[in-house]
């Protein structure tokens, strides 16, 4: 069972945050899915699906981010899976809004969410699918920028990473972070190709 997670806090008032991207990636791979995300009896939401005969479940934590990993434990716990079979969708203010990096492991990047996921596995050997948001804020105000909301155009452009995060998730889905690894360097050798012609 491979355990996709997307990192935000629960509630319409967060919903268009940028700190829940995480969850706004999930709703989307669920809706291009047809799937429904359904309470657990554990802390958080989910949607169980299936990927050319791989069981998959999508994970809302109700936790709010900074005790994700309460959560992910409980679903770990739940499906027997190892913390190599889970991959952590999750926001960045280190990379420009709507670029992707994937990583197999490492820290938490002062990141809540990744820090309690790491404490509560006592493992960082979990993989991790980082969304820009951008760090368009001003010394002492990371707080406020991350519970802003995302705008329109901001949607539009999400929508596109989305798109481009949705194969990635597929191809770990599959075969785990190396195979993701693979189309993570095609898309980008792609994307490259496009640049220059045009």
């Amino acid at each position: 069972m491979r355990i996709i997670v997307g990192i935000g806090n629960p509630g319409n008032s967060y919903k268009d945050n940028r700190h829940n991207v995480g969850f706004q990636f999930l709703d989307f791979f669920a809706q291009k899915k047809n799937l429904l995300f359904n309470a657990s009896k554990f802390d958080y939401h989910f949607a169980e699906g299936e990927l050319s005969g791989n069981p998959f479940v999508l994970v809302k934590p109700d936790t709010y981010v900074n005790n994700s990993g309460l959560a992910v434990l409980d679903c770990i716990r739940y499906y027997s899976a190892n913390v190599e079979d889970v991959l952590v969708v999750v926001d960045d203010i280190h990379l420009n809004f709507s670029d992707i990096r994937i990583r197999r492991s490492g820290g938490d990047g002062g990141h809540n969410g990744l820090n309690s996921i790491i404490y509560h596995l006592s493992s960082e050997n979990f993989s991790r699918l980082r969304i820009g948001i951008g760090s368009d804020f001003e010394s002492g105000s990371l707080v406020n920028y991350v519970l802003s909301n995302f705008n329109k155009n901001d949607f539009v452009q999400l929508e596109k990473t989305f798109n481009l995060s949705i194969q990635l998730v597929e191809s770990f889905i599959l075969d785990g972070y190396s195979n993701m690894l693979s189309t993570f360097s095609r898309l980008k050798n792609l994307d490259k190709l496009n640049k220059e012609s045009e």
